[in-house]
C-alpha cells in the first residue's frame, strides 16, 4: 500500500513506513486552499492547510510512502481519522510516478471544491496573513508552513509559493 504525502504527512506520517521516495502526481497542485477549523485553526479563527487542488496542467511533487505490510487497516483508520475530520478532503487512489519512473497507485487526500472549507484562489498575501496568526489542535499554522517547506527543501522539492509564504509569514507577528 502506497500513501502520497504532499504536506504534513511528509514530516509526520503517523503510520508505519518501510520505504519512502519522492514521487510526482500529475493533474494536481499543492495549495493552501482549505480552511482549517480543527488542526491548524478553529471555527472562530480559521487557519489554512495544504490540499491537492485539481489542475489539469499541474503537478505536485511529494513523497510516496510504502506502508509496512500488515499495517494497512490501521493506516487507513488513522489516516481517515486525521484527514477526513471535516469531510473537506476526498479519499482517492491516484497514479503517482516514482523517481525510478515506475507508475504506482497511491492513496491521496484531495480537496472537495464543493465543500464549505474550500478557498482556492486566495491571494498569497491573504494566505500569509491567515497563516501567521492561526492556531489549532495540532499547533500553529505558521509552524505547519515552516515544517512543510523545510522538509520539501530537504527532499529537493521546490515550491515557489511556499517559499514566498515562508519569507512573508516570518515578517508578520504571530
Amino acid at each position: 500500500m502506497l500513501v502520497f504525502g504532499y504536506g504534513s504527512l511528509i514530516w509526520d506520517p503517523g503510520f508505519p513506513v518501510i520505504d519512502r521516495q519522492v514521487a510526482r502526481l500529475a493533474g494536481w497542485h499543492r495549495s493552501f486552499c482549505m480552511r482549517s477549523i480543527h488542526h491548524r485553526g478553529s471555527p472562530e479563527a480559521m487557519g489554512l492547510v495544504l490540499a491537492l487542488d485539481q489542475a489539469p496542467q499541474g503537478v505536485c511533487d511529494g513523497v510516496a510512502f510504502t506502508v509496512k505490510p500488515g499495517a494497512e487497516d490501521l493506516t487507513l483508520r488513522n489516516l481517515r481519522e486525521r484527514e477526513l475530520i471535516s469531510a473537506a478532503y476526498l479519499e482517492e487512489w491516484l497514479p503517482v510516478t516514482l523517481q525510478s519512473g515506475k507508475i504506482e497507485t497511491a492513496l491521496a487526500y484531495v480537496i472537495d471544491p464543493r465543500h464549505a472549507q474550500y478557498c482556492g484562489g486566495l491571494p498569497l498575501e491573504d494566505q500569509a496573513l491567515i497563516i501567521a496568526r492561526a492556531k489549532g489542535g495540532r499547533g500553529s499554522n505558521r509552524d505547519y508552513l515552516f515544517s512543510t517547506a523545510t522538509h520539501l527543501r530537504e527532499l529537493g522539492i521546490g515550491d515557489a509559493d511556499l517559499d514566498w509564504l515562508v519569507a512573508r509569514v516570518a515578517e508578520l507577528p504571530g
